[in-house]
């Protein structure tokens, strides 16, 4: 008897003890809840709800007159979106000719960043170098100025009479039109080698309107101009974070790796680069945004031009919708270039995951290991 009553007794203290926890979180929630209201309220106000509007302009074909919420507006679905992609006319060439642009910038800014960024952070890393706030300071002093400035003095650099053909003429090398040349260079190495008109299998045909010969022209030399001001620019702030990966290496490691007999490069390989993983798939990320989000440059440099060789996805989407004023188009533009970041995005996060060989695969073929008596 004496047993069952403090039985009782705990399992009643138990259950208020479990109430008062309960009551407890509750009222944790709620004041959690209470003090991020204010930031769901600002982001889904000048957030979310600006994104639903231009999701609902992309469906329409406002011209900037009035409310694009009135019934005048005339809705026309998702015709924005298929003459990007299956109708045959000037919305198409000129967007998938910023799309061939852009997968160049991409393919040739993110890995170049990278790698310099990189670079730098091991230098000013090295324990042996002095001056390391000087070096800090002048990669990074790029990363702060303004673009349109340094822009406007890529202008001057690569002008016809520029100090970048000065110094090409140095070497006896004829320095290019930078920003009148509207061709590839991916052409010019193919006249080099006297390849100067397309050949009849790359000039029929070729997917979304427009030819292979158009889609294998590589970059126009206005486009590398861009490349090389964006590079400059982007790769203190890359090599910042790169430092800060690097920094919390743990010496040890490093110390051990060199008592094994391991070389420098072998270190860098197999104990640098694994380490700084998580940094290296933020570093690409960001890059990979950033280079298809590119507009200053472009609007202050060339706009698009020559001969639309630097025409990119958020510049067309900019003169889309307010110089030729289609914000139906102009918002349908930036929202398939929203997915292409995603999607892209989403395959370099893939790539990159760290794999756990020792977790067995799921699935009916995986083999069973036997267990040892």
């Amino acid at each position: 008897m004496a047993t069952e009553t403090l039985t009782a007794v705990a399992t009643a203290g138990g259950a208020g003890t479990r109430r008062g926890r309960g009551g407890i979180r509750s009222n944790e929630n709620l004041a959690g809840w209470l003090f991020v209201a204010p930031v769901i309220v600002i982001l889904g106000l000048f957030l979310l709800l600006p994104i639903l509007m231009a999701l609902w302009v992309s469906l329409t074909d406002w011209n900037g007159q009035g409310s694009p919420f009135t019934g005048d507006v005339p809705f026309v679905g998702a015709h924005n979106y298929t003459q990007l992609f299956t109708e045959d006319g000037l919305a198409r060439r000129d967007f998938m000719t910023s799309i061939r642009n852009n997968i160049y910038y991409v393919a040739i800014v993110v890995p170049t960043q990278t790698v310099l960024a990189l670079g730098l952070a091991l230098v000013v890393n090295n324990r042996m170098l002095k001056g390391k706030s000087f070096f800090r300071s002048a990669f990074y002093f790029p990363s702060v100025t303004s673009s349109v400035a340094i822009s406007v003095v890529f202008l001057f650099l690569f002008a016809n009479s520029g100090a970048v053909n000065a110094l090409l003429g140095f070497v006896g090398i004829d320095g290019p039109e930078w920003f009148a040349d509207s061709r590839g260079v991916l052409h010019l190495l193919f006249g080099v080698v006297g390849v100067d008109s397309p050949p009849a299998a790359l000039a029929d045909g070729g997917p979304f309107g427009l030819t292979w010969w158009d889609w294998l022209a590589g970059p126009s030399v206005a486009m590398i101009s861009i490349i090389t001001l964006v590079v400059w620019t982007t790769s203190g702030t890359f090599m910042l974070m790169f430092l800060a990966g690097l920094q919390n290496v743990p010496v040890t490691l490093d110390e051990a790796s060199t008592l094994d007999g391991a070389s420098r490069w072998q270190r860098f390989r197999y104990v640098t680069l694994p380490m700084i993983r998580p940094t290296t798939f933020l570093v690409l990320t960001l890059g990979m945004i950033g280079s298809w989000q590119v507009f200053d440059q472009v609007y202050v440099m060339s706009q698009g031009d020559p001969a639309k060789t630097t025409l990119t996805p958020a510049y067309l989407s900019y003169r889309t919708a307010f110089r030729d004023f289609d914000y139906g188009s102009g918002a349908a533009i930036s929202f398939v270039l929203f997915l292409i970041i995603i999607v892209f995005t989403l395959i370099q996060r893939r790539a990159l995951a760290e794999r756990d060989t020792d977790r067995p695969r799921r699935g009916w073929w995986r083999r069973r290991v036997p267990e040892r008596s």
